[in-house]
């Protein structure tokens, strides 16, 4: 499953999903709205150019890291501390190579999908800094 949506994800159910009779390991990352002296996270995403992204990302790490299975799931909208933001299920055949696509997987996606996120912080809202090309962290 690749998404953008607003809605929370069912980590295990996910997890149970990554399993067939090859796996030898899942790796699960999942990112939350830590508490960096912020009320709330708003997230937003061009969805179009960022889900077609996800799907290059995850057929890359499938390719090179000899992955069976991957799940990456963003959210958007206003979350709140403690919230998950991202969730990255793989699963491989041995372990070295599921952590390895769940690593690329994540830096991928911090280089290449167009997600803006907005800390609103207790002293003024502020726009995270991006990684990626589209717009340096600030939506157009």
């Amino acid at each position: 499953m690749i998404a953008i949506q607003k809605d929370d994800v069912d980590i295990g159910k996910l997890i149970g999903a990554a399993k067939s009779a090859g796996t030898g390991a899942v790796v699960v990352f999942d990112g939350i709205v830590r508490d960096d002296d912020i009320r709330e996270m708003e997230l937003e995403a061009y969805e179009e150019v960022a889900l077609k992204e996800l799907e290059k990302i995850a057929a890359d790490a499938t390719r090179q890291h000899n992955l069976l299975h991957v799940d990456i799931i963003h959210r958007i909208g206003r979350l709140t501390v403690g919230e998950n933001i991202l969730i990255i299920v793989v699963s491989a055949g041995h372990r070295p190579d599921a952590y390895a696509g769940s690593r690329y997987i994540i830096e991928a996606i911090k280089k290449h999908v167009p997600i803006w996120k907005k800390e609103l912080r207790k002293d003024g809202d502020r726009w995270v800094p991006g990684h990626h090309p589209h717009g340096a962290g600030m939506p157009r």
